[in-house]
């Protein structure tokens, strides 16, 4: 337990930005999630729809700290080269 003044606050500070921080790292999980989902179910414009959502709340999520920058792009890309691939299967389907 904390003894000084200084110390309790910083522990009252500490638990509200974890629970802020727990509550962004799901948000941007359950955008992902949407997106996968999407892919594996195949329907190409639900994904495109999720990802423009997705975007830029994993963007969000790097720039509040929740993730490193890097690790939000490479996300990013990942998705979006997914969405391709499942874009490219569709193309192929129909000729």
């Amino acid at each position: 337990m904390p003894n000084t003044k200084t110390a309790k606050k910083a522990m009252r500070q500490a638990r509200r930005r974890t629970l802020i921080n727990k509550a962004r790292k799901s948000r941007v999980r359950t955008f992902v999630r949407k997106v996968e989902r999407a892919i594996e179910a195949g329907d190409l414009a639900a994904a495109k729809e999720a990802f423009r959502a997705a975007q830029p709340e994993i963007m969000r999520g790097a720039q509040k700290g929740i993730m490193h920058k890097n690790t939000a792009a490479r996300k990013i890309s990942r998705l979006h080269r997914k969405i391709k691939a499942l874009e490219m299967q569709a193309q192929q389907a129909e000729a």
